[in-house]
């Protein structure tokens, strides 16, 4: 059999009966093995020409959509990618709201990559807000335009259902969910210039290759060449969905000039307010947040955890480290009483951590806050920081696993925090603070604790320890008297016998 009518077979059976197009080179018989060398060779050669910005101007009936009407666009079942047997399916992405940068999508079969061809006959338009009876577009409408990203499906929670596991669109952004969560945060390829003195920077990823899977399989490999017009990419995903759905991600970066702030895996989230600080919110929920708290494990071991706030102005904190050995946004509140929203079920939002791989040298694990009125706006983002710039001409290679569930596994018998209050003193001075850490014990005595606590400035008043009802819970209270400080660190954790008993606890009080 010729080797074009070899791979046209082997492509026959991942698509359903009304598939993408598969576009043919005109010398698809000659085409070249993929393998991820062939992304790091195109994002190699990107990184050498200026940054051209793939942007398309969106024609009917992809043209001016709201929000709304864009949601109103759905893939059609029928059309799904990998539908023909695989143990994943994948939907592809329409253009149109503020998705206009043209995304190359390829399927990889037998180690060949060809790309799918755009169409408006793939997608169904919701009657409400577009004027197509039979919700396809007529004839024609949207030719020259590309897609704006994929969803992938995978049987997560039930084995006769397809359930959307993870999201790949806009930028370098993509979200993923395990078993029994919903969509919250998101991460990307990179960050730049982040809440810097420059306007932030996003890349995006203008091209991706997914392999077709085998019937049964467990994970997914995909590719994605990044460009932005600071820095080129090339990245490699192993995904497998799941209680956890972990992700092995490898990148390469190509700088097209020196940047002075990078963010190497960045997460980004929400958080809005909680019982900690709810100052001036007037609303019926208890809290609202798509991540409470940023923890760490850093290079000595030591487990940390920073509440997440909702600050007056931008806040940054630094942790310094040398190859950390974890980090991530983590939703740890799991009960609905803590949220009391029905429709947004913030206790179900996935928790995601990075846990780097090989030798990621001296650096910083950076928390951006920001402040927001709302619940729609993302103002927390967490990332690593290379104590060294990215050259321009040098190439970096990273490699970490990304993982998206409920709470990382703890495997020391550490207490962890388990909330954070604060508010005025009741009794004067009233221009004091009185703080409240609820730390779950686990196994350890609480007979055993003793509290030990350092703060940067101010003064600690009363610090003290109490059980709490409900569980092996301890309480660490306090006040404290800022005298005059505009901002103070706080660095708290329980000790036993003389030894570590708990995860230290980090918060920043700011005027």
């Amino acid at each position: 059999m010729h080797r074009r009518s070899l791979i046209g077979t082997a492509l026959a059976g991942i698509f359903g009966a009304a598939l993408p197009r598969l576009a043919t080179p005109a010398h698809a018989q000659d085409a070249a093995p993929f393998g991820f060398d062939t992304v790091i060779a195109r994002a190699r050669a990107a990184a050498a020409e200026p940054f051209t910005d793939p942007r398309m101007a969106l024609s009917e009936p992809f043209a001016g959509l709201s929000y709304d009407a864009f949601r109103a666009i759905r893939f059609r079942d029928e059309a799904r990618v990998f539908a023909g047997g695989g143990g994943f399916q994948m939907d592809l992405l329409p253009p149109g709201f503020h998705y206009d940068q043209r995304v190359e999508i390829n399927v990889v079969s037998g180690g060949v990559a060809r790309p799918l061809d755009f169409s408006a006959d793939l997608f169904t338009f919701g009657p409400n807000y577009f004027p197509y009876p039979d919700g396809r577009a007529p004839a024609g409408l949207g030719q020259g335009l590309g897609f704006s990203g994929f969803r992938l499906r995978h049987p997560l929670n039930r084995p006769d259902v397809w359930d959307e596991f993870a999201v790949f669109q806009g930028a370098s952004y993509f979200r993923a969910v395990a078993r029994d969560t919903l969509y919250g945060l998101s991460a990307r390829g990179i960050a730049i210039g982040t809440a810097g003195p420059d306007p932030e920077e996003f890349p995006l990823f203008k091209a991706f290759w997914i392999e077709e899977p085998a019937a049964g399989a467990t994970t997914l490999r995909l590719y994605a060449q990044l460009d932005g017009p600071s820095v080129a990419g090339a990245y490699a995903f192993a995904i497998t969905p799941g209680t956890e759905t972990a992700m092995q991600v490898d990148c390469r970066l190509f700088p097209r000039v020196d940047i002075n702030a990078a963010g190497i895996a960045p997460l980004t989230s929400m958080y809005y307010f909680g019982p900690e600080s709810r100052r001036d919110i007037d609303d019926f929920r208890d809290a609202v947040h798509d991540s409470g708290g940023l923890w760490m494990v850093n290079g000595v071991g030591e487990r940390l955890w920073r509440p997440l706030r909702n600050p007056g102005r931008v806040e940054i904190s630094a942790f310094a480290d040398t190859n950390p050995e974890a980090f991530g946004l983590v939703q740890r509140f799991r009960d609905f009483e803590h949220f009391q929203d029905a429709e947004a079920r913030y206790e179900l939002r996935p928790s995601a951590w990075v846990e780097p791989a090989g030798d990621w040298g001296s650096g910083l694990v950076t928390l951006i806050e920001i402040p927001t009125d709302d619940e729609a706006t993302d103002n927390i983002v967490a990332f690593w920081r290379p104590q060294e710039p990215l050259r321009a001409g040098v190439e970096r290679a990273y490699a970490y696993r990304l993982v998206w569930g409920q709470t990382p596994g703890e495997p020391l018998p550490l207490a962890r925090v388990a909330a954070t209050r604060t508010g005025r003193a009741i009794v004067a001075p009233h221009e004091d603070r009185v703080f409240v850490v609820d730390f779950d014990l686990g196994q350890i005595d609480f007979e055993t604790v003793t509290p030990r606590l350092e703060a940067t400035a101010g003064e600690v008043k009363g610090l003290s320890v109490a059980p709490l009802p409900g569980g092996n819970l301890a309480r660490v209270g306090f006040s404290f008297a800022p005298n005059g400080a505009a901002q103070t660190e706080f660095r708290l954790r329980l000790e036993s016998a003389g030894r570590p008993a708990s995860e230290i606890w980090l918060y920043r009080w700011s005027a």
